[in-house]
């Protein structure tokens, strides 16, 4: 069994860009830079400060995190370039985590960019195996195949099994969408921020039943970033310890043998769910009970169901009763996606992790000031891949308090950028750059156009 965790683990600072439809016209460097830009002026610190790198994408030649890093500075630290599937970005950060609290690192910048192409996700490897071609063959040997994209035929059928097993209804799957849709409205960096009866969720154009287009995440354009630190690092910048978040608890896991049981819900990585969730709770000392507000990994309605259960919020078998009831919105049980989700917010791979992240600091810190859910102690991510990863994580605010409201006009202080990075998706000054890229090992010719070109879009 590997040794227990001893050393504390925060995220400082976060940022992200506005996730936008991938039509070619924003490059990964741009993303990269903006997040990582916004998470350094967020933690108040400089890119010299940083011990390694961590940079987040599925689709991309190898050392693009380098392309985006030496924007920041060419200061030989180690830089990582992570690909786990859609957990890619949740991946970096668990990485980060275990750099630092291994002793290796006092400070990391996790950054998590995607550039896509527009429509269902593709591979471009046709000359080799698929890494996810025995889950393929299982569904063609268990439920068959369609004409839809295979994801959605997938995450579909394991909705369909839990319509047959628990009695859920296509109408459950569908305000699992409308309630998502709805949160994204407050939130400026989502992708898409139009609300939607049930009704509309429910017609729209059927992919693969009991799955709509409303009820499908779309491919996304975007970057977020974190900046991780020690107790050390915090502890030299007090002034900070207010808008510090812990990481009490975090797991990586792959699928057990449950995978292949010829079950569509296992084959989307039940097994794993549930594993991560015990873990990270465990670790944080946290019941699943005691979590008010959760960002799951809603590629389509029915994970949202089937991960419901698996973490534990609802009973086995009684997700789609959570969500009749009100209970994954405002008002009920938890809050589940304040940010509106993939489904809504959207879901450029890399970055989708970090983002989920990025809302849970932010609620935590009592930013989050026109969706927040009060009197947070505790809040959970979780971020699946197939293939297959997740990673579940569970964050605390650094006092062990609950959070509260925080003014944007004192957020905009507090931080010295004159607004709230939560509730406003703005842009930087040059001044604001060259204060958190390196002071000692910049170079002009690695940041190229970018700046311009990041600030001609605000």
């Amino acid at each position: 069994m590997a040794p227990k965790r001893k050393d504390p683990v925060y995220v400082l600072g976060v940022g992200m860009t506005k996730f936008i439809k991938p039509r070619g016209k924003v490059d990964y460097t741009e993303l990269g830079f903006e997040a990582g830009i916004k998470a350094m002026l967020d933690a108040q610190v400089n890119y010299d400060d940083m011990d390694m790198g961590v940079a987040c994408y599925c689709y991309g030649d190898s050392t693009c995190g380098q392309r985006v890093f030496y924007q920041f500075g060419t200061t030989s630290i180690p830089i990582w370039n992570v690909n786990n599937n859609c957990s890619t970005g949740s991946t970096g950060l668990y990485l980060g985590r275990q750099m630092i609290a291994g002793g290796q690192a006092d400070a990391v910048l996790v950054v998590g960019f995607e550039k896509m192409f527009p429509g269902s996700l593709q591979s471009f490897f046709n000359d080799r195996a698929n890494p996810t071609g025995t889950f393929g063959e299982m569904m063609k040997a268990t439920r068959g195949v369609t004409n839809a994209p295979g994801a959605p035929q997938m995450f579909g059928n394991a909705g369909r099994e839990y319509m047959e097993k628990y009695g859920a209804k296509m109408e459950d799957f569908a305000e699992i969408a409308r309630v998502n849709h709805e949160h994204s409205k407050r939130n400026p960096y989502s992708q898409f921020q139009d609300e939607y009866t049930l009704e509309q969720v429910m017609k729209s154009t059927l992919i693969h039943e009991p799955i709509t287009k409303l009820q499908c995440c779309p491919t996304s354009d975007g970057g977020a970033a974190a900046v991780l630190v020690s107790q050390t690092f915090l502890d030299a910048r007090p002034h900070l310890k207010e808008q510090a978040v812990l990481i009490a608890g975090q797991a990586l896991k792959t699928d057990d043998t449950s995978v292949f049981s010829r079950s569509a819900i296992d084959l989307m990585g039940y097994g794993m769910n549930q594993d991560a969730a015990k873990t990270a709770l465990a670790e944080a000392g946290v019941s699943i009970n005691e979590i008010k507000v959760v960002e799951l990994h809603d590629c389509f309605s029915a994970n949202e169901m089937i991960v419901i259960d698996a973490l534990g919020l609802s009973e086995k078998g009684k997700a789609h009763e959570l969500v009749r009831n009100g209970d994954i919105t405002y008002g009920g049980k938890v809050v589940i996606n304040p940010s509106g989700g993939l489904i809504s917010k959207g879901h450029p791979l890399g970055a989708t992790g970090i983002a989920q992240c990025a809302e849970l600091v932010w609620h935590l810190r009592g930013w989050a000031n026109n969706r927040l859910v009060k009197d947070t102690r505790a809040a959970l991510q979780h971020n699946l891949g197939l293939g297959g990863a997740v990673v579940v994580a569970v964050y605390k605010r650094a006092d062990g308090k609950t959070n509260a409201p925080v003014s944007s006009e004192e957020v905009g202080k507090r931080n010295g950028l004159g607004y709230n990075p939560a509730v406003e998706a703005k842009g930087f000054t040059r001044s604001q750059v060259d204060r958190v890229r390196s002071k000692r090992a910049r170079s002009e010719w690695a940041l190229q156009d970018t700046e311009k070109k990041v600030e001609a879009r605000f």
